[in-house]
């Protein structure tokens, strides 16, 4: 072991630990994590900032802008008293209805859009209601990347396996929708019995509070609010072609930031001052951390340590979707699923050798097809392994920034206690799944 590998692994370790003690704000961690690991040489400053996915820090920070002069015409207010007055004000049918539209659209967008777009209405129908907002925020992280893990483009891991294996929108649809189905089922039933007691009708005071909501008074700015609904609708639509133009995500939303921010002719320096940087520089130093680990090797060595430990098909499937997982809580899956693709792609090959004397596009198509079990667990490992904890994916990032200016804010210790037991019951589900599916003999 290199003096570079122990530097990283030091450091990764104490900002986790600092992080989970949080008696330090994890974005000041995290910078200063990233900072030692060019001071300890582990990488140069060019290095780290090659590490830093800008596409992700774009796409916040288009969205970001975008939610704040929507935010200005009292939409989301108007959202949120047409939800509570349809559901009674009953917590448990707000969340479910919530969860439903989050795995929804996290599978037709990416699932960081869609919490963008839905926290600061569940937060703002939490406080009306006078309901904690924790369950509903922990509900919208475990459904955002459930529902991303059905689809091609809803969750980064998962384009990143399409690509290396040449697998389409349709392909994920069939192959990985039904397990994301289940999966999500078993995890509203968890959620209900949970929450239960936290999320029951508040009786005559609840009502009256409902009774005296007035929706048709909180739109301020009809005008704006038709430009905003332009521009959004114009944004997403960009979002499920922006492959078909060669664009980035973070070109679309800064596209979409930008236009509304000249259209509604806002002051800049207000909507500046809105958008979560606390949330952003957490990103940037997040992904240096992992970074480091990827530089020193460490991401490849437990890979290859997954990959190398048996040849029998059913086992590796098993070790790819748990290990995977366990690794997606607690680091950024993407550069993990980046450093599994082509070892996957080894093992295949040692597995099912070329003895047909195949040409070899022929033999890499029927090389694939025998290797599917394989990348369908690391798919379902990586994407609903991020569930396990507070950095394991964007999207729980994004939506504990949010709650930090609520009376209950998600930190890493009491969104631990739901998520991290919830994922290993939804990688129990998955396991279940891929045996009867791909690996039972036929």
């Amino acid at each position: 072991m290199t003096v570079g590998t122990i530097a990283a692994l030091a450091v990764f370790a104490a900002a986790y630990g600092f992080i989970i003690s949080e008696r330090i704000h994890r974005t000041k961690i995290a910078i200063m994590g990233g900072v030692l690991l060019v001071l300890f040489h582990v990488m140069t400053q060019a290095e780290a900032f090659s590490f830093i996915d800008f596409n992700t820090i774009g796409l916040l920070t288009g969205m970001m802008l975008m939610i704040s002069v929507i935010k200005e015409t009292g939409v989301f207010s108007w959202v949120a008293i047409t939800i509570a007055k349809r559901t009674g004000g009953d917590g448990w049918k707000i969340l479910l209805w919530f969860s439903i539209f989050t795995a929804l659209a996290s599978a037709l967008l990416d699932n960081v859009t869609t919490v963008l777009l839905i926290a600061p209405i569940t937060i703002l129908i939490a406080e009306m209601l006078d309901i904690p907002p924790l369950p509903f925020l922990v509900a919208e992280i475990l459904a955002s990347n459930i529902g991303g893990t059905a689809t091609l483009i809803g969750d980064p891991p998962n384009i990143l396996i399409g690509s290396a294996a040449d697998l389409s929108f349709l392909a994920f649809l069939v192959h990985l929708g039904p397990a994301s189905i289940a999966v999500f089922a078993v995890t509203l039933l968890a959620l209900r019995l949970l929450f239960r007691s936290r999320l029951s009708p508040g009786g005559a005071e609840r009502e009256r509070i409902i009774a005296g909501m007035d929706q048709s008074r909180v739109i301020t700015d009809p005008a704006l609010l038709r430009r905003s609904l332009i521009v959004l609708g114009l944004t997403i639509a960009g979002f499920l072609v922006h492959d078909l133009l060669g664009l980035k995500p973070a070109t679309v939303a800064l596209a979409g930031g930008g236009a509304l921010l000249i259209w509604s002719g806002t002051d800049i320096e207000k909507r500046l001052e809105e958008i979560e940087w606390t949330t952003l520089f957490f990103f940037m130093g997040l992904f240096v951390l992992v970074g480091g680990l990827e530089k020193a090797g460490v991401l490849e060595w437990l890979a290859g340590a997954v990959l190398s430990a048996t040849s029998d098909l059913f086992l590796l499937c098993m070790f790819i979707i748990w290990v995977s997982a366990i690794a997606s809580a607690f680091l950024d899956n993407i550069p993990f699923v980046a450093a599994m693709i082509p070892l996957l792609a080894r093992i295949g090959a040692a597995l099912f050798p070329n003895a047909q004397g195949l040409d070899e596009a022929a033999y890499h198509a029927w090389q694939l097809q025998k290797t599917m079990p394989l990348w369908w667990s690391l798919a379902l490992g990586a994407c609903l392994g991020g569930n396990g904890t507070l950095v394991g994916a964007s999207a729980n990032v994004v939506i504990a920034g949010f709650s930090e200016k609520t009376r209950s804010p998600l930190n890493f210790r009491n969104y631990f206690r739901y998520g991290f037991p919830l994922m290993l019951v939804s990688i129990a589900v998955a396991s279940v799944y891929i045996i009867l599916r791909y690996l039972l003999p036929r």
